[in-house]
């Protein structure tokens, strides 16, 4: 990693921080911004894509125009959400937002404008824009976004992890999904496994499905309604993983998995809940499961 690349990797993480930990203050900055600087601000998340591009020599003027305008579309959006939808219920342009973002992520349909080993950044880039667009311009309520966990998160996504491990387990092993592997990889992996996990996986992943998906559906569709469609099409995200066709045993324990997701998130609508369930399933998965 060059000093260019580490920058671009800061300045992507900033936001994100910001969000989780300083959300209050966050939205409360934005708040004060003139509406066209509120606006255009998230053009500047171009900046970390040019940084990485020039440094590699990939550097592509489609993509950085990509990059400058992408999120203020995302912004213009949800700003004109929350004016024709200030009752919070749901609106056309949310769901288009979602759309997008989450099949640009699945479908990979921007990692071409990164190195190979650093397309994680541009998960972490749409995420930004997802997070500025929905706490500074939507104004998002329910969200649960706040990585300050308690004690009750932890609670909450301990007793959602146990509830569907041995369904999991069962059901994964009969269908062979699964396969069990002996050995103790240490405390330092297990750990590392799981904190990466939860900030690049399962954070970005609940933020997206529960704290925004599944929040907006529940003023749609009701409680349970929520949290079945939101479980599906969690499922039907991973269609593509680990395999060259449809995946559908994957897709069938990803939703069955969404539905604890789901329920750790709606208890006290805290994406750090969720989250500890996610990160955990998918680290004893990774070390000893797959």
């Amino acid at each position: 990693m060059s000093p260019a690349m580490w920058a671009a990797a800061m300045m992507l993480l900033a936001p994100y921080a910001a969000a989780a930990f300083f959300a209050e203050r966050f939205a409360a900055w934005a708040r004060e911004l003139p509406a066209w600087v509120r606006m255009a601000c998230p053009c500047v998340l171009v900046v970390p894509y040019a940084l990485v591009a020039w440094s590699s020599g990939i550097f592509r003027a489609g993509w950085f125009a990509l990059y400058a305008l992408l999120p203020v579309a995302v912004a213009a959006l949800l700003g004109d959400a929350r004016r024709v939808d200030a009752e919070e219920r749901g609106d056309w342009r949310d769901f288009l937002v979602l759309a997008v973002l989450g099949l640009a992520v699945d479908l990979r349909w921007f990692e071409g404008a990164w190195p190979a080993h650093l397309t994680v950044m541009n998960k972490v880039l749409l995420l930004d824009a997802g997070i500025y667009a929905f706490l500074a311009q939507r104004r998002l309520g329910g969200v649960g976004f706040d990585l300050r966990l308690k004690a009750r998160d932890a609670a909450t996504g301990l007793r959602e992890l146990a509830l569907y491990v041995p369904i999991g387990l069962l059901l994964g092993l009969a269908l062979g999904f699964l396969h069990l592997h002996s050995g103790w990889p240490g405390f330092a992996p297990i750990g590392g496994a799981w904190i990466y996990t939860l900030f690049f996986i399962a954070v970005p992943e609940e933020l997206f499905f529960r704290g925004w998906m599944q929040n907006l559906l529940e003023r749609r569709i009701g409680r349970m309604g929520a949290l079945a469609a939101t479980a599906v099409l969690f499922g039907l995200s991973h269609f593509n993983k680990r395999a060259a066709g449809f995946n559908w045993r994957y897709v069938l324990l990803a939703a069955l998995a969404g539905l604890f997701y789901g329920r750790a998130w709606r208890r006290d609508q805290r994406v750090g809940a969720s989250a500890i369930t996610h990160a955990s399933v998918d680290t004893i998965w990774g070390l000893w499961l797959r």
